[in-house]
């Protein structure tokens, strides 16, 4: 049967709508956002029995959405850590959805196999880890952490003598799991999908910006029981700053451990000549997990899952079935390194990225955000009143209003004073808990923001501050 001419003009609309939207959030001097419930209420409605034309419900889906979206891709957003969907992985992206692949296995889709390959080797270049390392291609950090500690579990247990791939944990021996104090939640959720836990673990202590200290570090290695999982972070969520694998690898290797390092955003740094020294040690690990719709800007669901053992890595995750050929020898089974089975060609999005920015490009990219990270808190440190809690090593740093007015006054003025950013919406800035205190953390994560957009950010935050202590 052939194709609905008027299906295939939807695409034509969405195109053009999906243009006018970057055009504008480009170039907006703020970016209010609908809540919820208005947006809510705009499609609430019984399922519909009849069908409806095509480019009618695209334009129904934009007029209704598009007030309520964040400005994620707009220059000035700073409140989590993602880049702005480059237009040339949206690009990508797009034809991904077209080609409609399922990306299981190379005979599922030959293209996709063999371009998420090519794209994995370039990303084990960039980052300058092992050519000989694996790569899931997940949908970002959180599964990569998952995948890496599972690949970490198995591979730990094996070396003690049990096979949990056929008699999972029932009666396994402990493993000891070694993680710094201000780990990202989302590594705890990856210990919570393996089995191992959130709480059973051995904590170790970290300094005033959360990279852990080696000395404890090497106490909790050496209280450890049975195999060893220990957990590093490249770039701490709210200070940007990496724990000293230099020093802590070579510890882990006395236990026999595993070394899997959480690189959510800090990896990219490794791609950075000027940067790379805050990250030293790290391509020592056994297991990396990062995100490309981060430093990479690819859109979302887009991460990675490295490790260093492919035997381990395959032993994880690998699924067969009789309806699925194998891939040929010399052949990179792309089902292999994931949890999943039906899953979108990541690797498109992710090559054309590479393609388009190139080495140089990523580059440029970390160090103009960490020198905007830099001017922004130098000249938010100048403000009276505010406290720059880190100057930022990397591209992140977090801020308290009114700190010298008493804790409680602080994080109330703090949270005050975020939302009337929010409300003012010339920037998006967000809130953390840092040490149990309320702070505004600032992330420079994308390739759109310019000095321009930085100086611009500071001056909102100096008025929003000022009308937040008149208020008061």
């Amino acid at each position: 049967m052939a194709i609905n001419e008027s299906d295939l003009a939807a695409l034509d609309v969405a195109a053009t709508r999906a243009k006018d939207f970057r055009r504008r959030m480009a170039t907006a001097d703020a970016t209010p956002t609908a809540d919820y419930d208005t947006i809510h209420a705009r499609f609430d409605r019984p399922a519909p029995d009849e069908g409806f034309d095509a480019s009618a419900v695209v334009e129904e889906l934009v007029t209704g959405a598009e007030e309520g979206m964040r400005g994620l891709v707009a220059p000035r957003f700073y409140a989590w850590v993602n880049g702005s969907s480059h237009l040339a992985g949206v690009a990508a992206d797009w034809l991904t959805s077209a080609w409609g692949q399922n990306c299981a296995g190379v005979p599922m889709s030959p293209a996709a196999a063999a371009v998420e390959a090519v794209a994995a080797r370039w990303l084990l270049e960039l980052l300058d880890l092992s050519p000989e390392c694996s790569v899931g291609f997940v949908t970002g950090a959180t599964v990569a952490n998952f995948v890496g500690l599972a690949a970490a579990r198995n591979e730990q247990l094996r070396k003690a003598g049990w096979n949990v791939e056929d008699d999972g944990l029932f009666g396994a021996p402990p493993v000891s799991v070694v993680i710094g104090a201000d780990a990202h939640s989302t590594v705890f959720q990856a210990l919570r999908y393996v089995g191992f836990g959130a709480k059973r673990v051995r904590t170790v202590a970290t300094d005033s910006f959360g990279r852990m200290l080696v000395s404890d570090f090497e106490r909790a290695l050496k209280e450890a029981d049975g195999p060893v999982v220990a957990i590093g972070q490249a770039g701490q969520i709210n200070t940007g700053v990496s724990d000293p694998f230099a020093e802590i690898v070579p510890l882990v290797r006395q236990t026999d451990g595993w070394l899997h390092v959480d690189g959510a955003f800090g990896l990219w740094a490794n791609v950075s000549k000027r940067h790379r020294h805050l990250l030293e040690g790290v391509e020592l690990a056994d297991s990396w997990a990062t995100d490309g719709h981060k430093w990479l800007q690819t859109p979302y669901d887009c991460g990675f899952a490295i490790c260093r053992n492919e035997a381990a890595h395959r032993r994880a995750m690998d699924l067969t079935a009789s309806y699925l050929a194998p891939a040929g020898s010399h052949q990179r089974h792309p089902g292999a390194y994931v949890p999943e089975l039906s899953r979108r060609a990541r690797g498109f999005a992710t090559w054309a990225m590479i393609r388009r920015l190139g080495r140089n490009g990523i580059a440029q990219m970390v160090d103009e955000d960490v020198r905007l990270a830099k001017l922004m808190a130098a000249s938010l440190a100048e403000i009276d009143g505010v406290e720059v809690v880190n100057q930022p090593e990397l591209n992140q740093f977090v801020v308290r209003f009114g700190a010298d007015r008493g804790a409680d006054e602080g994080d109330r003025l703090t949270l005050a004073t975020i939302e009337r950013i929010q409300q003012d919406a010339v920037a998006y800035l967000g809130s953390s808990l840092w040490h149990d205190r309320w702070v505004m953390r600032v992330s420079v994560c994308s390739i759109q923001t310019t000095e321009d957009d930085a100086l611009l950010t500071v001056q909102a935050i100096k008025d929003a501050w000022q009308a937040v202590q008149d208020a008061t």
